[in-house]
C-alpha cells in the first residue's frame, strides 16, 4: 500500500508540474515596435498554439505590438507581460469584421472569439484601443463622431461570441474607440481585477457590455468610460442566444459620464437573476439604471451596499445625476441608420416589456437629482422595492436641476418638474423603508412624487 501510494502521489505530482506550453510571438516574426503591423504573427502564434492543444501565447515585455485585427482560438491564454502593449492600428481600413453581424453601423471587430471555448487573456500588460485617433475634433464634453452612413469602422475592443469557459484576468484595457469588452451568447465567464481605463469624452465608449450572456462573475475591477462602465443587455442581431440571466458583479469601482451600472436599454429578450453589490461609483451622470425600451423584461435584479456620487453633464451623455432609474418605455420610432435591428423585423414602432422584483438595498448617494421610477402604462414597472437609501441632494455643477431624462422614448425626452427624493411615474408598488433625503442649499427640493 504504501509503495503504492508513494508511486500515486509522484504521479500526481508530476502531472501538476507540467509546464504549460508557451508560444513567444516574437519567435512567430512580431516585431513590437509599436509601428509594424504584428497581427499576422500574433495569430500564427494563435494558431499554432490552438491547433497543438492549447496553451499560452506571450507578448514579452519591453514592446509594443501594433496590430490589425486578431482573431483569439480555443484553449489559448493570450498573456500579456508587465511591459507589453498590445495597441490597435489606426488604419480604418483593415477593419472590415462587423461587431454586429450584418449590422454594419455600429462598429467592426478588433480583438475576437467566436464559436470556442476555454479562452483566457491575462497578465499586467496593456491592451491600447487608440481610440482617440478613430474620433473627430475634441469639444468641451466629447469629441466628435465622424460621420458614417451603414458601415462604422470604429473598432471595438475585445468582441467575444458564443464562447464557453472565458477568463479575463488583471490586464489593463484603455482608451476604446468603441465598445470595450463586449460578451456575446458566452456562459461561463469570469472577469477579475481588470483595469478598463477609457477616455471619458469618446463616446459609446462602454465598458464591459454582456449580451445574451449567462453565468458571469465580474468582480474587483476599476473602470472608467464615457458611456455606461457595466451594461446588460439582449441585442437583437444575436437573438439566437437566448436570455441574459445569473450575473453577479462584485467589488468594483466606476466612473462614467452616462450610467455606471446600466441594465438595457436594448432588450428585445429576458433579463433576470443579476446581483451588484459592495461598488462603488464617482463622478457619474447616473448611478444605477434600468432603460427597458424594448418588448423584453427585466426581473429579479438586487442593488445592495453601494456608494455612489452622481453630478450633471451634458446632454451628449444620457443621464440627469439620478442615482436610481427604474423605467420601462417605448423607444422613439426608428428614423436612423440602424432603425431596422432596433425593432421587431418589419417594424419601425417599438413596444416595451415588464420590469419587475427589483431591489435597492443599503444605497448611499451624494447626487444633483433624486431617483426616479417609471413606465408608460401603470403596472409596467412594479414591485421596485427601495431599504435603506441614504440620499443627500447637493449642487455640484451649473447645470439645471430638476430635469428627469426618459431617452430614449417616444415623445417628449425630459420631465421637467422639482427635484425630488424619489419621481414616480405610473409604476406599482413601489415602497421605500428607511428612505432618508438631505437636501442642502441651491437645490429646489420638494417631497416625494408619485
Amino acid at each position: 500500500m504504501t509503495k503504492l501510494f508513494l508511486f500515486t502521489f509522484m504521479l500526481l505530482a508530476s502531472v501538476s508540474a507540467k509546464t504549460q506550453v508557451v508560444y513567444d510571438v516574437t519567435d512567430y516574426g512580431a516585431v513590437g515596435d509599436g509601428k509594424t503591423d504584428d497581427a499576422a504573427a500574433i495569430q500564427s502564434a494563435i494558431d499554432r498554439c490552438s491547433a497543438s492543444g492549447g496553451g499560452m501565447v506571450l507578448l514579452p515585455g519591453g514592446h509594443t505590438f501594433l496590430a490589425s485585427p486578431i482573431r483569439l482560438k480555443s484553449f489559448v491564454e493570450l498573456h500579456l507581460e508587465a511591459t507589453a502593449t498590445l495597441k490597435a492600428t489606426p488604419d480604418e481600413s483593415r477593419y472590415h469584421l462587423s461587431a454586429f453581424g450584418a449590422n454594419e453601423g455600429e462598429g467592426m471587430m478588433w480583438l475576437y472569439a467566436e464559436h470556442a471555448e476555454q479562452v483566457a487573456i491575462t497578465g499586467r500588460g496593456i491592451i491600447h484601443g487608440n481610440g482617440i485617433a478613430f474620433m473627430g475634433g475634441e469639444l468641451e464634453d466629447s469629441y466628435e463622431l465622424k460621420p458614417v452612413t451603414t458601415f462604422d469602422p470604429r473598432p471595438h475592443v475585445l468582441t467575444i461570441v458564443d464562447v464557453r469557459g472565458l477568463v479575463i484576468r488583471d490586464v489593463t484595457i484603455c482608451e476604446g474607440a468603441y465598445w470595450t469588452v463586449h460578451l456575446v451568447g458566452c456562459n461561463d465567464a469570469v472577469i477579475d481585477g481588470i483595469n478598463l481605463l477609457n477616455n471619458l469624452k469618446i463616446r459609446n465608449g462602454d465598458g464591459i457590455d454582456l449580451d445574451h450572456s449567462s453565468n458571469v462573475r465580474i468582480s474587483n475591477c476599476h473602470i472608467t468610460s464615457g458611456d455606461d462602465c457595466i451594461c446588460l443587455k439582449n441585442r437583437r442581431e444575436f437573438e439566437q442566444y437566448g436570455p441574459c440571466h445569473d450575473i453577479v458583479v462584485t467589488n468594483c469601482v466606476m466612473t462614467s459620464r452616462s450610467c455606471a451600472i446600466k441594465i438595457g436599454s436594448e432588450n428585445m429578450d429576458s433579463i433576470y437573476n443579476v446581483t451588484f453589490d459592495n461598488c462603488i461609483i464617482t463622478a457619474s451622470n447616473r448611478g444605477l439604471g434600468i432603460q427597458n425600451r424594448d418588448e423584453g423584461t427585466v426581473t429579479d435584479v438586487v442593488f445592495s451596499n453601494i456608494i455612489m456620487q452622481c453630478q450633471l453633464w451634458s446632454d451628449v451623455w444620457w443621464g440627469k445625476a439620478e442615482p436610481i432609474y427604474v423605467t420601462s418605455y417605448p423607444r422613439a420610432n426608428g428614423n436612423h441608420k440602424d432603425a431596422n435591428w432596433r425593432f421587431p423585423k418589419g417594424e419601425t414602432v417599438g413596444r416595451c416589456g415588464e420590469v419587475s422584483r427589483i431591489y435597492f438595498n443599503n444605497i448611499t448617494a451624494t447626487s444633483e437629482n433624486g431617483c426616479f421610477i417609471g413606465g408608460d402604462v401603470p403596472g409596467k414597472v412594479k414591485d421596485i422595492h427601495l431599504s435603506n437609501i441614504h440620499l443627500h441632494l447637493k449642487r455640484i455643477t451649473a447645470y439645471p436641476t430638476g430635469v428627469y431624462d426618459k431617452r430614449p422614448c417616444r415623445g417628449e425626452g425630459f420631465v421637467r418638474d422639482h427635484v425630488y427624493g424619489l419621481y414616480v411615474e405610473e409604476a406599482e408598488n413601489v415602497t421605500t423603508t428607511n428612505y432618508h433625503v438631505y437636501a442642502t442649499s441651491g437645490i429646489d427640493y420638494a417631497s416625494p412624487k408619485n
